[in-house]
């Protein structure tokens, strides 16, 4: 049996604004909890919500976040996207040097399988497009690995490793 996942009106999605900060955060925690390695701790939040106000505030700046909002649940969110637009030097493929970046994609676990994550995709790659990025990178889960690839990202042999500060 084929599961048939209906695509919801693009209309349903919509820009994040400041008042959807603490709900962008628990969805955040959501896709977190999901990781093997998710920490499961909510102090940082009260710590994060200044930053990301501002963030949501500037809707000129290099942050966006798409959502949905849950159809079952008012004031909640179903769906969530975020991305950032970096500037590094530029390269073949890329020689304005810019580069969209995806994180915290999240579903509410009471809205998945509806299609909200790749309607949200869709908008963040328009706004990558519109702000004049050559690539978009973003890790995946397993989970997630076949929306991306629909979308029509690759993997790609890079040895990235990380600093924490």
């Amino acid at each position: 049996m084929i599961a048939v996942v209906s695509v919801p009106d693009m209309s349903l999605v919509r820009r994040a604004t400041t008042e959807d900060a603490e709900e962008v955060l628990r969805l955040r925690q959501v896709m977190i909890d999901a990781l093997p390695e998710g920490d499961s701790s909510t102090d940082w939040h009260a710590d994060s919500l200044p930053a990301l106000r501002v963030k949501l505030a500037d809707a000129d700046g290099d942050f966006a976040a798409f959502v949905v909002d849950h159809p079952d649940r008012p004031g909640a969110l179903a769906a969530l996207v975020v991305g950032t637009v970096d500037y590094r030097i530029g390269k073949a493929g890329n020689p304005r040097g810019l580069a969209g970046y995806v994180f915290s994609v999240a579903t509410d676990p009471g809205a998945r399988r509806r299609g909200y994550a790749r309607a949200c995709m869709d908008e963040l790659l328009a706004w990558f497009r519109e702000q004049g990025a050559g690539q978009v990178m973003l890790t995946a889960s397993p989970e997630a690995e076949p929306l991306y690839a629909a979308l029509g990202f690759a993997h790609k042999p890079d040895p990235t490793m990380i600093l924490v500060l």
